[in-house]
């Protein structure tokens, strides 16, 4: 039997499910096999429940804990230093995407979007929209990492955008900084 790495009660990220309290941990049969679970409920989509069978190592691994306050504020003050880099080939575009929502690695989602975001505004200045795939990648991304980061910060997630250009602005860099 596997040994939880985690405890009832910790709130964690899981891959695209985005923010997660552990609700539970129990003995489930799925198809026929027991094994032991963790009971995920989505922060933000609390009618969703999540089952993470504890001896999956992959699927375990996709769960991480949430940044501290300090990791957050020192996201937010990098942000207009991020590079922007925009990827033409719209397969590798894609495959990147994937790739950013699938680690979820804080730094490589606001490069992403910071990208993504830059883009569709060059396209809105030629009479263009931006392709769907990627405004879907966009809201993900954006969700994902303002979820996160709204738990953490004790506010809204629609109020995280109004607090990281605040924080930006305050610093001087001007709120373009953050998407430019």
């Amino acid at each position: 039997m596997e040994k939880a790495q985690y405890a009832i009660g910790d709130t964690v990220m899981y891959a695209t499910q985005g923010v997660c309290r552990i609700v539970d941990i129990e003995k489930k049969d799925f198809a026929g096999v027991t094994a032991e679970y963790y009971v995920l409920k989505p922060v933000y989509t609390p009618n969703s429940t999540v089952y993470v069978p504890l001896a999956n190592g992959t699927l375990t691994g996709r769960m991480r804990r949430l940044l501290s306050k300090e990791e957050v504020g020192a996201l937010i003050q990098a942000m207009p230093q991020e590079p922007s880099l925009w990827i033409a080939d719209e397969n590798a575009r894609k495959e990147s995407h994937r790739e950013v929502l699938a680690k979820g690695d804080h730094r490589q989602l606001i490069q992403a979007i910071k990208s993504v975001y830059l883009h569709r505004k060059e396209l809105q200045e030629q009479g263009r929209k931006l392709p769907m795939t990627d405004e879907r990648f966009f809201k993900e991304a954006e969700k994902m990492l303002y979820d996160e980061f709204a738990l953490v910060l004790g506010i809204q997630p629609d109020q995280v955008l109004p607090f990281i250009l605040s924080r930006i602005d305050q610093e001087g860099s001007g709120q373009e900084a953050l998407r430019a």
